[in-house]
């Protein structure tokens, strides 16, 4: 049986502390990780940390990714969303905003976005219109006027989207995801142990 995989979209200023967590958590439930992003014709790229300013290599290209081959599609918190969104041209949609429109099309497709990984759906606005959110306080607007409804706890689950408030909430938020996953593979197996 093949393990789950799960996207984690990526780019600088990442929130360490959470990157670093879904590595090993998901990790322990057999899942595996797949951290994608814009290479921009490069074979990888190494962004930096917002905290500690650790560096973190990613050689998977967005662009070549198929939502569908994933069981869940995180965004993460922290600047990641805000330089994702970058599109050289402003009549078009940037690549993650795309790839997330895809998997948001996808009802298979579990949506994770957590903090200010909402910013990637704010041209979007369609595929959070009346859904329950929560997000950073600072985004609260934003999300109110992408008319979705805001809910004031650390996670909520609305049907294949789970939003998280801030990336200090990352193990509350994995967790979640986790027990909405499909089969995790070898480990989730009854009677086996790791």
């Amino acid at each position: 049986m093949a393990p789950v995989r799960v996207a984690i979209l990526m780019e600088s200023d990442f929130f360490e502390p959470e990157i670093f967590y879904y590595e090993r958590r998901f990790a322990e439930e057999g899942v595996d990780l797949d951290f994608l992003t814009r290479l921009w014709g490069q074979p990888s790229l190494t962004f930096t940390g917002h905290e500690y300013r650790a560096p973190f290599t990613v050689s998977k290209s967005l662009e070549d990714a198929d939502p569908a081959g994933y069981a869940a599609v995180i965004v993460p918190s922290g600047m990641v969303s805000d330089r994702l969104r970058y599109t050289d041209d402003v009549d078009r949609l940037a690549p993650a905003t795309e790839f997330l429109l895809r998997a948001f099309d996808d009802p298979d497709v579990i949506k994770g976005i957590i903090c200010h990984g909402m910013w990637l759906a704010s041209s979007i606005p369609q595929v959070v219109r009346g859904r329950k959110i929560v997000c950073h306080n600072n985004l609260v607007g934003d999300v109110r006027n992408m008319g979705a409804e805001y809910v004031d706890r650390d996670v909520v689950v609305d049907g294949d989207l789970v939003t998280g408030r801030s990336g200090h909430h990352c193990h509350l938020f994995a967790r979640t995801l986790i027990d909405l996953l499909p089969d995790r593979g070898p480990l989730s197996q009854k009677g086996e142990t790791p």
